[in-house]
């Protein structure tokens, strides 16, 4: 979702004429080229871009910006809110109450009605996030940004895709709520969920868990990366109980990951993989 309106504000600013979704490991690791004229949303600085725009936390894995660069780098609830405020366009100003619910779904300041019954920019979000399960689709992603920067909310949710995947999306909910019954345990205050024993993951609300163990201040949520190449691990503060004091993305860093203070992710060696979540699950504990 962040990504997604953030494209929508920078397009409506700068010729651009392509975009590409990359994970911010693949940056990290080189294994994307930038290239000059390139600009850079949501994913760690590299010298190569034109220009640059993120709100997490730097850190030692990724390479830092210079004193002056084109663009902006600011701890705010959404990189859409630094795009946002860099332009501070009249242009841009009808886009104000997206970028406000963007602000929310990025920093997860949601409610128990948000998970239950989203709605509006909250339901675009889990149709578009692909920790719900729907996976990356750039062509789905740029039928969107076409369609937010044309028209109002309400008819991007009635778009043929758009309710294709809400239906989706409402028809999992019973499965994945199984699924997430199955695959979790608890660990004190944290809430241990792995998915590496099933091969498909249902559709459905990664914030759920949250509301089935409200006890608990922090999740972990492990499964495969692509071709079982490396464990994906996200952590991230309960949005329900909000007592958690790891700075999440300073943990993540710790292994080759990043994020913000309440959550992060960190890709790990599938041999060592056990051995580093048993560390990561001791210090949330701690």
């Amino acid at each position: 979702m962040d990504g997604l309106v953030s494209a929508v504000l920078i397009t409506s600013m700068e010729d651009v004429n392509s975009l590409a979704l990359i994970h911010p490991q693949d940056i990290t690791d080189n294994k994307f080229e930038v290239r000059e004229g390139d600009i850079l949303v949501n994913l760690p600085y590299h010298p190569n871009c034109a220009m640059w725009f993120d709100h997490h936390e730097l850190t030692d894995n990724n390479r830092k910006p210079p004193k002056v660069f084109k663009g902006r780098h600011a701890i705010l609830p959404s990189v859409a809110r630094v795009v946002y405020e860099y332009y501070q366009a009249e242009k841009l100003k009808h886009f104000e109450p997206l970028i406000a619910e963007t602000d929310r779904f990025d920093s997860a300041q949601l409610t128990s009605e948000d998970i239950s019954d989203p709605r509006g920019a909250i339901l675009l979000g889990f149709t578009i996030d692909p920790r719900t399960g729907f996976g990356i689709d750039k062509d789905f992603f740029m039928t969107l940004v076409e369609l937010l920067k044309t028209s109002a909310l309400d008819v991007v949710l009635r778009s043929p895709e758009v309710a294709r995947r809400v239906n989706i999306y409402l028809e999992n909910d019973f499965k994945f709520l199984q699924v997430l019954n199955d695959h979790t345990r608890i660990d004190k205050n944290v809430i241990i969920t792995d998915f590496r024993k099933i091969s498909s993951i249902p559709v459905g609300n990664r914030f759920l868990i949250y509301t089935l163990y409200p006890e608990c201040n922090v999740s972990v949520r492990i499964q495969w990366g692509p071709r079982q190449e490396f464990v994906a691990t996200t952590i991230g503060y309960s949005i329900l109980n909000r007592t958690c004091k790891t700075d999440i993305g300073r943990l993540c860093s710790e292994y080759g990951g990043g994020g913000h203070k309440g959550a992060g992710a960190c890709t790990l060696d599938p041999v060592s993989a056990d051995s580093k979540l048993d560390e990561i699950i001791k210090k949330l504990k701690e």
